[in-house]
């Protein structure tokens, strides 16, 4: 192929087509300065838009109207009656009094929806959090008795807070994203057990007789020794735990029975808890007024109940942190933070996507982390979104974040006007309803089979997590659930799964008659879609389709060729079939021709994975390619030990290895007639000619990667003894091309490197606007890629135009890797 050039221009000459002239095309190269003025460009601006985007309430509030309010009422309401009597539950979890849950209670609600951008997600004391604030009040007071467990709370509360709302203010709300899905799920089913297990002795009547901070499997040892201690409590705690379930299943088959009345059933299912503390209390109150009746001198009450609850806002103030308690809570303050922040972004980001609204995770740690250090004035514990919580808004038809202040008022109304009828709550009614709302947190087997079924190592990484937790604590769960995500990512980076490419013909049908299947040659289907791929190859031997006729393929339908997976056996060193899909084995996928060799990573080249990537490509060019130079042995001991050749073994030769005659030559030779042989280099194999890299799933590199490209170039082209062209397609990253053209990839080594025989180029077709609409009905080759000039309207481009897809003067970069056919 010979080449000329006028301006902007470049004519291509060829023996078989004729000329074809190129407009030059030149690629800018990305530039550091560039970079850095997008990030400094427009200040004020972005200052304006960062300060706007804090109070994500600007961009709805004055749209509100009655139908918003409605909906807001009727969710806050409900969702109050619900936070109610789980506050102070959660508060006994947390070995606080009752009226500190209700404190973080409507404090989390009324600010939250200042910052908020989920309007679903309820802010409030939850059972994970409150079982960790528990278990670091002990820990603390073990050390340092005179620190009160509300001081102890209300601090972590503003340590945790503070730090969330640094790193939403940083926006470094993506570090949360390192945790897996399943390994969250790992330690919330495992906390969740473990606060089961927990409440147990307190519903039973003895809870003073079982450490529950202990981990769970001791605890369950230590409640069954314990049974024989039982306590009238559990008349109250396992009546009220069999009501709640009864009532749920009732109302769940209510709502399937009758459809029709499946509101009035929702309803009714919210009301279970308050229905059941108001009852229980009642009872309580009757019981314990008789027995003081009857026992004038009584000391006791005869099952335990709350007691007084303060009326009203009692620990307001700022509040004074005692000095050293930081120091005392500070090994307990990551895993607290990590609790805190991944229960809210998980349940933030579930009910967005089901409710179709976007979530924005840096405004959520500020709103979370905002929200609790104003609680720190209310004397409240660490709150969180609560995922029952959140689903019972949801479903209520919420319609803003506003919802939360008619939930804080319902809050407020209990704490100033209920409290004296709290004083006769049975503690064993608040385990009743812990335990039920915590089992909702348990992960089924049917979540689990689907994390094996999706993922076998995600599923691993759920089932170890929840034995950690159950076996050892939360704190050591959620640290392998940290780790083992990190070990994962490093893993799939540092072991890439790449492969080498072979041909196929493919073809693009539509509406096609499926005939025949792998169980039954008779069965026929008539679908419907579109853009199925036809693949035409050499069908195996033997195969029944291969007897079959197939009816003609229309004439519009045109065959192009394209590159999938070489199998295991034709590519040793390509991934195994377990990592790469592949395509229908009846198709006989062509190796590339002679001298070539396309490789695709599948994973970001990086330095952590570059090195075993050098070798596989050596390996296989060493494997399918013979050296440039010949190589000529006259013994066997010349022959290098990494080369040792074929092994010509034979037992005669393994007995002769036993004689002194086989290691001590001849008197007047140097070597054993055995050995006395000319071995000469007659390999035929091809020469290396072509190293194609597909880039296509490759979305970074750095300096160690690049370098080793640059090592395995020089490799090969000692291996080889001359140049070798490097070709790359699918470039998505224009940083990845700035750093392979400062290495010299890309184009030709120096001016005086002869220019290769071919040369590929991707064009494009551009079309008018005239014709965008028709455009659609007709049969698009395959090989046209409809683009249009940069530099030029839609309007004024012409239909038949066609200009370069990629740079004229890196004639080695290309948009798709070429088929090469012309080295057959």
């Amino acid at each position: 192929m010979a080449t000329s050039t006028r301006e902007n221009e470049i004519t291509f000459h060829d023996e078989d087509h004729s000329s074809v002239a190129l407009q030059r095309y030149h690629e800018d190269v990305a530039d550091a300065r560039d970079y850095g003025t997008s990030l400094v460009e427009n200040p004020l601006q972005k200052t304006k838009d960062y300060l706007w985007s804090l109070f994500p309430i600007t961009n709805w509030i004055l749209h509100y109207n009655r139908v918003w309010l409605y909906g807001d009422l009727v969710a806050g309401i409900t969702v109050g009656t619900v936070l109610v009597p789980q506050s102070m539950s959660y508060a006994q979890v947390a070995g606080l009094d009752p009226e500190y849950g209700l404190y973080s209670s409507f404090i989390g609600v009324f600010i939250y929806c200042f910052f908020a951008t989920s309007k679903d997600v309820s802010i409030g004391p939850v059972a994970v959090m409150s079982m960790q604030v528990g278990k670091i009040i002990a820990r603390v007071q073990d050390k340092n008795p005179e620190y009160p467990a509300p001081v102890i709370a209300t601090v972590l509360s503003l340590i945790c807070g503070s730090i969330a709302f640094g790193l939403g203010l940083l926006r470094l709300g993506f570090i949360l994203e390192f945790i897996s899905i399943p390994a969250v799920m790992g330690f919330m089913t495992g906390s969740a057990f473990s606060i089961i297990v927990g409440q147990v002795p307190g519903l039973m009547g003895y809870n003073k007789l079982v450490n529950t901070r202990n981990a769970s499997y001791r605890v369950v040892i230590d409640t069954l020794k314990n049974l024989p201690h039982t306590k009238v409590d559990a008349a109250f705690g396992l009546i009220c735990l069999f009501i709640l379930y009864f009532w749920r299943w009732g109302c769940d088959f209510g709502a399937r029975r009758y459809p029709q009345r499946k509101k009035f059933f929702f309803y009714t299912l919210v009301l279970r808890n308050a229905v059941v503390l108001v009852f229980s209390t009642l009872i309580s109150w009757g019981a314990i007024y008789h027995y003081r009746k009857v026992h004038p001198d009584w000391k006791t009450n005869p099952f335990s109940i709350i007691g007084t609850v303060p009326s009203g806002l009692k620990h307001v103030g700022v509040m004074k942190v005692p000095p050293g308690i930081v120091k005392e809570m500070a090994s307990e303050i990551p895993v607290s933070t990590i609790v805190l922040l991944l229960e809210h972004i998980s349940i933030s980001k579930s009910f967005g996507r089901v409710n179709d609204y976007k979530i924005v995770p840096d405004q959520e740690l500020i709103a979370i982390g905002f929200t609790n250090l104003i609680g720190t004035f209310f004397n409240a514990y660490p709150a969180t979104g609560s995922f029952s919580r959140s689903a019972l808004k949801s479903k209520c038809g919420v319609r803003t974040p506003l919802a939360g202040i008619s939930t804080g008022v319902c809050v407020l109304l209990a704490l100033y006007c209920l409290t004296k009828a709290f004083y006769y709550i049975p503690k064993a009614v608040l385990s009743s309803v812990i335990i039920h709302a915590v089992s909702d947190l348990i992960t089924d087997y049917q979540t689990t089979f689907s994390f094996w079924k999706i993922a076998p190592f995600d599923a691993g990484i759920f089932l170890i997590a929840v034995i950690i937790t159950v076996f050892a604590s939360i704190e050591d769960g959620i640290y392998f659930a940290i780790c083992a995500s990190a070990a994962i990512l490093l893993w799939r980076l540092c072991t890439p799964n790449g492969v080498f490419l072979g041909r196929v013909k493919v073809a693009h049908i539509t509406n096609p008659v499926i005939v025949g299947s792998d169980d039954s040659d008779d069965s026929v289907d008539q679908v419907s879609v579109i853009d199925v791929e036809s693949i035409e190859g050499k069908k195996g031997k033997g195969d029944d389709t291969e007897r079959r006729s197939f009816a003609p393929l229309p004439e519009n339908v045109e065959f192009s060729t394209r590159w999938v997976p070489l199998s295991h056996k034709k590519s040793p060193y390509s991934s195994s079939d377990i990592h790469v899909q592949r395509v229908n084995p009846k198709l006989n996928v062509l190796p590339p021709p002679p001298g070539v060799i396309v490789f695709r990573p599948s994973e970001s080249f990086i330095y952590t994975n570059c090195s075993k990537q050098f070798d596989t490509v050596l390996d296989e060019v060493k494997r399918v390619t013979r050296p440039g130079h010949s190589r000529v042995y006259k013994t066997k001991g010349d022959r290098p030990w990494n080369d040792p050749g074929e092994l010509d073994w034979s037992w005669a030769k393994v007995k002769d290895l036993f004689t002194l005659s086989h290691w001590i030559p001849k008197r007047g030779s140097d070597i054993d007639d055995d050995d006395a042989y000319v071995e000469e280099n007659r390999d035929p194999r091809p020469l290396l000619r072509i190293v194609h890299f597909d880039f296509a799933s490759v979305i970074a590199t750095d300096a160690t990667s690049i370098q080793s490209l640059v090592d395995l170039r020089n490799t090969i082209h000692r291996y080889v003894g001359n140049e070798v062209e490097f070709h790359f397609s699918g470039i998505l990253n224009p940083w990845i091309r700035r750093s392979l053209l400062a290495v010299g990839f890309g184009k030709f080594r120096d001016e005086t490197t002869a220019a290769p025989e071919t040369l590929y180029f991707d064009i494009g077709k551009a079309y008018s606007s005239g014709n965008l609409e028709t455009s659609k009905s007709k049969v698009v080759d395959e090989e046209e890629i409809l683009t249009v000039d940069p530099r030029s309207s839609l309007s004024s481009v012409d239909q038949d135009s066609y200009y370069a897809l990629t740079a004229t003067d890196t004639p080695f970069f290309h948009l798709d890797i070429p088929s090469y056919e012309h080295l057959e």
